[in-house]
């Protein structure tokens, strides 16, 4: 904490606010998790309570109906799993370990929540994504269901970028890691179920506006970024891994670990002088007040978790 302290870091200027029923879902969302076998008692139980999805999910979605906010409490808890499988247990150590369970996952994304006679038996990370999809089905909002699925696809496929990276012990470029970094963030299906939560319904034209495409742009970057800035010092403690943007910085332009996480500061505090003028001219429209609330929420939220999250302790 003191690093980050000391590199500039600004705090987002949104209010910080916290879902009533947080600790109710934190605990229906452990055991759902505990239910399916996500994890097992040990070092990764006590890792998934640590990372307090609920919290996270409490703070990005304060006013929810309590069922939508447990159904993204459930997508947050299980990407942590994910994640933690990938970082801390080696699955994503190289594409080859990592690859059937991607199949596995993107086999259960193209049912897209519906589960007939023939569908092959899944483990518990397809069975924690499929009750996920099929709850997401029940809405009855076909078109959030397709974006949801075509982001966590792009999330998966980006774990095996990652594994390739390990596999080979690879620092990518910057503008690379950057763009990549959208997508192994898990932001943008946290963000679309964050918008059913709120019953965000921009229309179709809107959603694919440059300048709402831009905006979603920048709030996954400085939810990743934020991410990446806290978490630098846990791991720069364990295995090497080149996918933090203060890694990448520090070994691209050869800077020290202090002036990498400087750099880094900078570049969120740059991008979230850009997130404030486009969402002022965004703000322009009344309809867009919903969304822009979302995303608003997001980057207050995860700025807010990282500084008491004991997972990145």
């Amino acid at each position: 904490m003191r690093g980050i302290a000391g590199s500039g870091l600004h705090e987002p200027p949104f209010p910080g606010r916290r879902h009533p029923a947080t600790d109710r879902v934190a605990g229906e969302s452990l055991a759902w998790a505990r239910s399916l076998r996500l994890v097992e008692d040990g070092p990764r139980w006590r890792r998934l309570r640590a990372a307090e999805a609920a919290e996270l999910a409490g703070r990005a979605c304060p006013r929810a109906p309590v069922d939508r906010l447990r159904l993204l409490t459930d997508l947050i808890t299980w990407l942590f799993v994910v994640d933690d499988s990938c970082d801390e247990d080696a699955l994503g150590a190289e594409p080859g370990r990592l690859a059937p369970t991607v199949g596995e996952l993107l086999g259960v994304l193209d049912r897209h929540g519906t589960h007939g006679p023939a569908a092959p038996a899944v483990g518990p990370l397809g069975a924690g994504l499929a009750d996920i999809c099929r709850r997401v089905r029940e809405h009855r909002r076909p078109a959030l269901l397709l974006r949801l699925a075509a982001q966590l696809r792009e999330y998966l496929l980006a774990l095996l970028w990652e594994a390739a990276n390990r596999q080979h012990r690879r620092v990518p470029e910057l503008a690379e890691y950057l763009q990549m970094r959208r997508h192994t963030g898990g932001v943008r299906p946290s963000l679309t179920l964050t918008d059913l939560a709120c019953d965000v319904h921009p229309g179709p034209q809107r959603r694919t506006d440059r300048a709402v495409l831009a905006l979603d742009d920048l709030t996954a970057d400085l939810v990743c970024w934020c991410n990446d800035l806290f978490s630098h010092r846990k791991e720069v403690r364990g295995a090497p891994d080149p996918h933090n943007v203060v890694t990448v910085i520090a070994a691209r332009h050869g800077q020290d670990v202090d002036a990498a996480l400087r750099a880094g500061a900078q570049l969120y505090n740059d991008g979230l002088e850009r997130y404030l003028a486009a969402e002022a001219a965004l703000a322009e429209d009344p309809a867009m007040a919903a969304y822009l609330d979302v995303r608003r929420s997001w980057i207050r939220a995860t700025y807010d978790w990282s500084l008491r999250a004991v997972r990145y302790a």
